[in-house]
């Protein structure tokens, strides 16, 4: 299987091109500086420079041909302004799904956030009331199509604790937090499991095991 990840210098994205490339898989990963490729290198993944922000989707749809699957793991990151949660969280998303169905790449994971639905207090701190604002505008454009077999997997707060290998994987799980490291192998699981397709899941740590807690969520239990 050939997987493009766009973000793919992301903390999670490198977790997850390991898992692809540990199995076998051909992965490539979408990155704005080509600095970053020695990183996707030792990970066992492809390096493709190309800035979400301004390419075309033609040129994105290009990098995406051949592919059976995509997923989003980019972001504006800690540090970026108001603006680049517009135009990195939604329109880059947004950009990247477009150019999935441009070039014919069904399977679509995108890893979004929680709360992402609902309406930011009015005392949050205004760039992230903006980061979920976006996120939740790039989650409900990839719903609304049907030319994606789509997957959207809502964290909780994350952290660069070891794997467990436990999850609890439900429509909503309530918020805590989950090692970046088990939202790869989720992220991996999610790829192999086509009746995920149409499912937004939030995820934690738990006390399943993660093929345990997607195939309960494939099968429209959820587990944790």
């Amino acid at each position: 299987m050939r997987t493009v990840i766009a973000g793919g210098h992301g903390k999670i994205a490198l977790r997850l091109e390991e898992l692809l490339a540990g199995r076998g898989d051909d992965v490539a990963g979408l990155i704005r500086d080509p600095a970053q490729a020695d990183d996707l290198a030792a990970a066992g993944a492809q390096a493709v420079v190309c800035d979400l922000e301004s390419a075309s989707v033609d040129e994105v749809a290009a990098h995406l041909d051949g592919a059976d699957a995509a997923v989003f793991a980019a972001g504006a990151g800690p540090g970026s302004g108001a603006a680049r949660k517009e135009t990195v969280d939604r329109d880059a998303a947004i950009r990247f799904a477009d150019a999935a169905e441009r070039a014919g790449v069904r399977r679509f994971v995108v890893v979004s956030a929680m709360r992402v639905d609902q309406q930011p207090p009015a005392d949050m701190d205004p760039v992230f009331a903006a980061y979920l604002r976006a996120k939740g505008a790039a989650d409900a454009d990839v719903r609304a199509r049907d030319g994606l077999d789509w997957t959207i997997l809502r964290p909780g707060r994350l952290t660069d604790d070891a794997p467990t290998g436990h999850v609890r994987l439900e429509g909503s799980t309530g918020r805590a937090e989950v090692p970046r490291a088990d939202v790869a192998a989720v992220l991996l699981a999610l790829l192999d499991e086509p009746r995920t397709a149409g499912m937004t899941l939030e995820l934690i740590s738990g006390g399943t095991p993660v093929a345990e807690a997607v195939a309960a969520a494939a099968a429209g239990g959820g587990a944790g």
